[in-house]
């Protein structure tokens, strides 16, 4: 399986996606928020829509700078919107959540930590989630990734420009119970990296705008195989 992963798109088209796209076998996109800059909200549902009509299913999330608006357009697209929601494809489980943390700047789509925590850990523990997880240690294994826009607090993946690292301490928490397989992010746009906490793989593929991006390739026995792309 292949994975494409994007984040930080703020309302901007990028040739080099729709070019990537087009001439790569991509099975799933996943979107870690940012697709707009406070709107407009129809940029969301036209963007998903786009490249979801690439034949690659869609999953996407909200970030800080998405309003209510854009998140009601994401779950109008084609694609499947992850946020506050687990969500089966193949032998992969997302566990979604959107937004940020509390920023300087007010942003619409932000939740204090404690909301961040206690929705995550409610949807790793839901009858959903353990359902699936049995199922799927049955099989070959699994591979579960912790989808959000924020990245966790203390790592490679939150640090701005300062130095100061503003990640979320909930994610931070939730990864240390949990270990999930990869945790995608976005975000801090200058933290493009990867970074491990445990036994997780952390991933922020950085601002679509930049044309950054990650892929992620999946063998037979869910061996992940992660790259840092340009397109």
């Amino acid at each position: 399986m292949n994975i494409l992963a994007i984040s930080d798109v703020h309302a901007k088209e990028n040739q080099g996606l729709y070019d990537y796209l087009e001439n790569n076998n991509v099975d799933l996109v996943i979107v870690s928020g940012d697709i707009t800059n406070f709107g407009p909200p129809e940029f969301a549902e036209d963007f998903l829509n786009k490249i979801s009509d690439w034949g690659s299913m869609t999953v996407a999330i909200p970030g800080n700078c998405d309003t209510k608006e854009v998140f009601e357009k994401i779950n109008k697209s084609k694609a499947i919107c992850a946020h506050n929601n687990v969500i089966e494809y193949g032998n992969l489980i997302i566990y979604g959540f959107g937004g940020s943390n509390p920023t300087p700047f007010d942003t619409p789509f932000e939740f204090d930590d404690d909301v961040i925590y206690d929705n995550l850990k409610k949807l790793f523990n839901s009858k959903k989630a353990i359902k699936i997880e049995k199922e799927k240690k049955e099989s070959v294994g699994k591979v579960d990734i912790l989808l959000t826009h924020a990245p966790p607090y203390d790592s490679k993946v939150d640090i701005i420009e300062s130095g100061i690292h503003v990640g979320s301490e909930a994610v931070r928490k939730i990864i240390d119970e949990y270990q999930p397989s990869i945790s995608l992010c976005g975000h801090v746009h200058e933290s493009v990296a990867l970074d491990m906490i445990g036994n997780t793989t952390i991933v922020n593929p950085g601002m679509l705008e930049n044309g950054c991006g990650c892929l992620i390739q999946l063998d037979e026995n869910n061996n992940a195989i992660i790259d840092m792309i340009e397109m």
